[in-house]
Order: C-alpha cells, then structure tokens, then sequence
C-alpha cells in the first residue's frame, strides 16, 4: 500500500480513504493513483465485513484535479488497446467502490473537476465545504475530451439526458451553492471537521446505501430516449451542436453520442461505450492540440513565462484610466472587480460618469444573478472615481491611455497625466496599432512607457497583449505583466512593431476575406467557410464590428507613417473593397447603420444583397477548401513573420495570443500549432500552392523553409 491513499479505521469501524499524492501540488489519475486505488479498493473488499462505510477525501488544498494531461497528450493510435483496457481498470476500480455494499460519501474539501468529480459520482452521498472559492464539474469538453471515468454514464443515471448534457457539453464549474440547488451534491459543511462529521452521521444513518441506478426498476430522469419528450429534444440536438461547432470539434458531438447510446442500455455496457468514445477522442489530434495549448501553454504563460526574472511582484494600488469610452470604461471595470482603486478620467464629468455607468450595468446584472452582494456591488462601484480633473491622478501608479487612435491625442494626454503621477509610475497605452516605441517620446521617462492592448468588450475577452517598446525597461515590463494577472487576465508579451502581433494577424484575416469578395466569391461561401474553419465570425462580419472607416483611418495613419520613415505603403487587394463600400456606397460597417451587412431594427442581420449584384463573379468561385486554407494559412503565415521578426518570443503567447485575442481556430491548439498539427513540410507545400493561385503573401518565409529543412516544427 503506497502513501497515496491513506487508508485509516476509526472506532466506528469507519474508513478514511485520504487521497494524497507524493510530489504533486493537486491529486490527479496517473500510474501512482491507479496503483493505490487498485490496493485501497482490494483491501475495502477484504475487509467488507468488519466495516461501517467508507469517506473519500484528500489532503490537498484542492479535492482532486482529475486525469494526468501529461500522460494522455503522449497516448497516440498505437497505444489505443492498453490506454482503453488501463481505463477500463480504473473504472472498475469506482464501479467496486459504489457496489461494495457499504456506504461510500465523498467528503469535497476542495475543487473537484473531472476525474475529480468522477470519484464523487461513484460516492452514494456527496459533501462540500461551502466555500466559494471551491468548484465541481466535468470540464473535459474545454480540452477536446469527454469524462472518462463513468462522468458521462453517471451524470446521465442521475440527472436526465436533458439536464446532465448542459454540463457535459460546455464544461460548466459550479460553485457549492450551485451544485447543491442541482442536485449534484446533498450537503454543505461548515469547515474540514464538520465534513468528516457530517459523512460519519449520514453513514450511520445509511448502512445499506445504495447507487439509485443500481435499484431495480429505476428509470432515468425524465426518461429513456425513446421517451416522447427526449426523443423531441434528441431530433433537434445534434443540428444545434453543429451549428456551434461546425464540425471542427469532435469532444462534443462524442459526448452527445455516449450520453444517448449509455441511456439505452445496462450500466456496465454505457461504461464500454464511454471508453471507446474517449479512447478515440484521446488519441486523435484535436485533444492533442488543446490540451497543448489550453492547459500547458497557458499554464505556462500565467506561471509567468515570458516574465522578466529576478523582479520582486508588484501590485498596482491606484490606476488611472484616460478615455471613459468602451475600452476605458471596460478597464476601470475589471481593474475595481480585482479590489484596484480606479480615477476614471475624460474630458468632461458627465462623460467620466457614462462610462462608470458602464461598471454600474454589469454589477446590477451580476446582483440580478446572485453573482454577488448589494455590498459587493456597492464597494466596487465606490472604487471608480469618475472626473475631468487631471489633478485626480495624483497618487496613481499605473496610467493606462484608452483615447482614440490618434498619435498626437494620445502624447498629449499621456503628457499631462505623467505630470502629475511623476516619475515613479508606469504610463501604458491601450493602442491597438501604434508603435508603442514613438509614444514614448511624450514622455520624459520611455523605460517607463508600455503597451498594455486590451480586446473588445474587455470584461468578456480574456487577454491582454502586453507591447515592449524599444526603450521599456524589464521593471516596467514585470510591473505590466503582475497588472494584468491581478486583473485575472492572461498576458502575452510582444516586441513592437506596427499593429504589433494580434491586430497584425487579425488584419490578414479580415482583408483576406474582404480581398476575396473583391475576386468575386460569393460572400455566403467565405462567411460559411470561415465558421468551418473554426473562426467564431466571418470576416466581412467582424470587419462591420470593427468598421470600414475605422480600418482605412488605420491604413492612412500607416501610409503617413511609413512615408515619414522613407518606406513604401503597403498593398492589398482588399483596400479598393473597403474604399468602393465607403466611397461610392457610403457603407461603413455596423455602428453606421450597414457595411458588408445590413442590420435592420426588427430582425436578424443578414448579408447586403448588393454584395451579388456588384462583387459576384460566376467565373470567380474557388473550391470551398481552397477559402477555408486562405483564411487559415494568411494567418499562420503572419504569425511566422511575427516570430521571424522577434515580435513574438514564445509558441505558448503566438499560440494562446491568436485564440485568445482573435479567435483562431481553437480546435487548432493556435496559429503555430496549426502548422505543427498540419505537418509543416506539407504547410510549406500547400502554402507554395496558395502563392501560386492568390498571391505572394502566401509564400512561406525563410524561416518556415528552414524549420521544413530540418523537420522541425514549432
């Protein structure tokens, strides 16, 4: 028997099975755990009769984390016949547990997810300490997996088809409170004792306890599929699941098959048919994809990877935000919701005040969903001070700028605000395309001076692409990374360059689909093929959100800024679209009333019907693969430049920073995971392809050649 599960019997003839793995921070199904699970279960049923019940618990802060992402990302097709055979021992192991004919309680003294909470399932009882921090849930849809451990054939048995599958589809993690109005928990304790207490009581009261699938004549919740009411729900479902995932992503429509196939048939059957399911989702590429980037690249880059060494943490205390517009408004947001005092300034107060209105909506609607108190509510409102007075700044030690695209603006306030700060705090910019390195001459200290680019809405979007100017010191840039996760958002640190990495991606993107259109694609293919790539919108979508006149101002700041620095302006196809819709057709995008869309008050927005009449080519069309690879490859193709150019230091921040702050194809695992997954030989060949077809942008540059050279990849 190893130290990882404490087995111990108390005087009431109660065993304490304590989960404790050796070496790890959180308790998770690798080799060691199968291992003991194998002796603590063996021994249980040795000991059957000499004993009361059994508690599950740990020793860890968290309850368990569930299967080990280090052993399954390694599990190819080859090794498909011993993973699925190991994962039927394990099962086995929870199946003796909840038929042992004891009572079993789960004692949840910290977060349970996946695995984690698969033990709970197969508990005839199930205790949480009732503290807000701590979460349960099956979140393995989120890295391309199902749950493996019984999750699916359980949660099914327990809650109905209709009520286990919101769960299982989306990964939803439920606070205590939650997880007991659900029904997937029957009580909540007061601290560790009172759940030991508790399980001990509820085992005594319960001594032939008993799994409810496991009485005879017991029916699933709202019935079998065959029921009229499920069958209702079932005809429609795999067609609203493919309408969110356009087919790029296997976990969910697998999760669905196992759930309606397990409901079908005997318990021990729905186990053979989840472990099939998530033997197959384990071997192929898309868990491999995600579980790389989603879990140990972003885990990577919140430990701090791309972090300057040897700085001490710093936290902010007083932030100043210029510009109380959405991005402004957005930022002095998250920053109070993190306990951050925030001096929202604009030109007027009334202005300030809108935008702290802004604050004021998301709370009253976090108040109407029982997210948080009157009093929480209040606090942080209170920590907004909304004003046109530069002499409020006083005392800040980080200014954030989030004015209007406009390089002399945004000098003149960053000159004024550092006036009044001194020396000591870190002025940022919230630009999305200027070069951090020529706002920093506004003001006396560059080394001070940083890109803190925040996406749109900033309270929904997670990242934040943090822009080092040539002059930024590594202190400013610690300080900039330590603000950003204490604002709980995740950072990727880019060199500058103009539109630096993420809008520099984004730009491919929307101008490839618009240059498209321009060749006479039908505009239905390119939005339709865009979603089946895996991007969440098409590009004549969001280049409307983002708005026709919005671009081309970006593009003559550019042109005007390159000519001052003696190069050429830079070409695309796409620009003579964007100036014939804003020229001749007076079409701006959405804020404007209609760009590529119309959008009219009652009713959904559709494509403008012009767009065939004055763009459609019969002679123009192209395979829908062949959009499909344009949209996706132009990106990854901009990504490499922004590697070979030393804009981007890491494959963790190119890889989160597109998903996270464009919407990359997240079935990918990233833009340069794309070109990993694809083979990047055969990227090299395909994109010679494209360049041949649409244009020297999709030439592969040298450094994609040389990884193709030595068969490496990113």
């Amino acid at each position: 028997m190893t130290d990882a599960i404490r087995y111990e019997t108390g005087q009431d003839r109660i065993v304490v099975l304590t989960i404790d793995m050796p070496g790890q921070s959180a308790n998770t199904m690798n080799a060691l755990y199968r291992q003991a699970m194998a002796s603590a279960v063996a021994r249980l049923q040795a000991e059957r009769d000499s004993i009361a019940g059994v508690i599950i618990t740990s020793a860890k802060k968290t309850f368990f984390a569930g299967g080990d992402l280090n052993e399954l990302i390694k599990i190819g097709k080859p090794e498909a016949q011993a993973f699925y055979d190991r994962l039927l021992l394990l099962k086995g192991q929870l199946r003796a547990l909840e038929t042992l004919g004891k009572p079993v309680v789960a004692a949840i003294n910290g977060a349970a997810l996946g695995g984690g909470w698969e033990i709970c399932l197969a508990c005839h009882h199930r205790i949480a300490l009732d503290d807000d921090t701590l979460r349960i849930g099956l979140p393995e849809v989120t890295l391309g997996l199902l749950p493996g451990g019984g999750g699916v054939v359980r949660m099914v048995r327990m809650l109905g088809l209709e009520k286990a599958l919101p769960y299982l589809l989306e990964g939803k993690k439920l606070r205590p409170q939650q997880a007991l109005q659900a029904g997937l928990i029957d009580e909540l304790a007061a601290g560790r004792d009172d759940l030991l207490a508790k399980a001990r009581a509820w085992i005594q009261a319960n001594p032939a306890a008993r799994q409810p699938w496991d009485v005879h004549g017991y029916q699933i919740p709202g019935g079998a599929p065959s029921h009229p009411k499920v069958a209702q729900m079932l005809a429609i479902a795999p067609s609203v699941l493919r309408a969110k995932t356009q087919g790029c992503f296997p976990a969910p429509e697998k999760i669905l098959c196992a759930a309606v196939e397990g409901a079908q048939v005997d318990f021990d059957t729905a186990q053979l048919i989840e472990a099939r399911y998530f033997t197959e989702l384990t071997t192929g590429q898309v868990a491999k994809n995600m579980i790389g980037t989603f879990w140990f690249q972003l885990n990577e880059i919140n430990a701090g990877g791309s972090r300057p060494q040897g700085i001490a943490p710093q936290a902010t205390k007083k932030l100043g935000v210029l510009g109380a517009g959405m991005m402004g408004a957005g930022i002095a947001y998250v920053s109070a919701v993190a306990g951050i005092e925030v001096v929202l300034k604009d030109i007027s107060v009334e202005a300030a005040e809108k935008g702290k209105a802004h604050s004021a909506a998301l709370l009253e609607k976090k108040l109407a969903r029982g997210q948080l108190s009157r009093e929480q509510r209040d606090a942080t409102l209170a920590r907004i001070h909304a004003t046109a007075e530069d002499a409020d700044l006083a005392g800040c030690d980080l200014i954030i700028e989030a004015v209007f695209e406009d390089r002399a603006l945004k000098a003149k306030v960053s000159q004024v605000a550092q006036q009044v700060v001194g020396g000591e705090a870190v002025i940022a910019s919230n630009t999305s395309t200027l070069p951090i390195t020529g706002l920093a001459t506004a003001v006396p200290n560059p080394d001070k001076f940083i890109g803190l680019h925040f996406f749109s809405p900033v309270e929904k979007m997670p990242l934040v692409e943090i822009i080092r100017g040539a002059q930024t010191s590594d202190a400013t840039l610690a300080r900039g990374f330590d603000f950003v996760l204490q604002i709980n958002k995740t950072p990727i640190v880019v060199n500058d360059s103009r539109g630096f990495f993420t809008s520099r991606v984004f730009g491919t993107f929307t101008n490839e689909g618009i240059a498209m259109l321009g060749e006479g694609i039908a505009a239905p293919l390119i939005e339709t093929e865009a979603r089946k790539a895996g991007m969440p919108v098409g590009p004549l979508a969001i280049a409307d959100e983002v708005s026709l006149s919005l671009m081309s101002h970006i593009r003559q700041q550019t042109a005007k800024d390159l000519e001052a620095e003696g190069k050429p302006p830079i070409e695309h196809p796409a620009f003579a679209v964007i100036d014939q819709l804003l020229d001749d057709y007076k079409r701006a995008g959405k804020a404007a009333g209609g760009g590529f869309y119309d959008y009219p008050a009652c009713g959904q927005k559709h494509l403008w019907p012009q767009l065939h009449t004055r763009f459609y080519r019969a002679d123009g069309q192209i395979s829908p693969q062949d959009v499909r690879d344009r949209l996706l490859f132009i990106q990854a193709i901009e990504t490499v430049r922004c590697v070979e150019e030393g804009v981007l230091q890491s494959t963790a921040d190119a890889n989160v920073g597109s998903i996270f702050g464009i919407g990359f194809a997240a079935w990918s695992g990233g833009a340069l995971q794309f070109i990993n997954q694809y083979g990047v030989k055969d990227f090299v060949a395909r994109a010679q392809y494209l360049a041949e077809q649409y244009g020297e942008r999709f030439a592969p540059p040298a450094l994609l050649l040389e990884k193709a050279r030595q068969g490496q990849s990113f």
